[in-house]
């Protein structure tokens, strides 16, 4: 008799089950984002503003790069409108970790744990704080009109 009919016969004919574990494992970690500067950088820009929208920040992106400061996002202008994958996948990130979250006027603001994380770990961004802060300062009346669309588009929703 062939071996695998012997342990057929030997277990009653009942097939051997073979056991499923499910491990759970985080895709991305904050030990992942510690190793990305720019993505550090993007949380940094965000918790700057008091909220601001995904399309006003793209805008704002688009135009720290055209001002020289470039954080190595590359741009595709959709309608005059930048837009940028990879910056939409470093925002996905911070909002899986739960860093970033979109608020009731959909708009992207920093979370609790975003600005400890930010805090614990600004030496990262060092001396691009201040220049980032100052672009910021200087290119936000630029970028408040597309913000202040998105509150009329919302609260015509609502």
């Amino acid at each position: 008799m062939p071996k695998e009919k012997k342990e057929q016969a030997q277990t009653g004919g009942a097939e051997k089950g073979k056991e499923i574990r499910i491990v759970t494992r985080p895709v991305v970690t904050p030990g992942d984002l510690e190793k990305n500067p720019r993505a550090i950088k993007l949380l940094y820009i965000i918790s700057l503003s008091n909220g601001i929208s995904e399309k006003a920040l793209m805008s704002l992106l688009y135009l720290m790069k055209q001002s020289g400061y470039d954080l190595g996002y590359s741009f595709t202008l959709l309608t005059q409108n930048p837009t940028s994958r990879d910056v939409l996948n470093e925002l996905t990130m911070l909002k899986y970790l739960g860093f970033v979250e979109v608020n009731a006027h959909k708009k992207l603001v920093a979370t609790g744990s975003g600005k400890e994380f930010l805090d614990s770990h600004m030496g990262i961004i060092g001396g691009d704080a201040e220049n980032i802060r100052k672009l910021f300062n200087d290119l936000k009346p630029k970028i408040a009109p597309l913000d202040v669309e998105v509150d009329v588009k919302s609260r015509k929703k609502a």
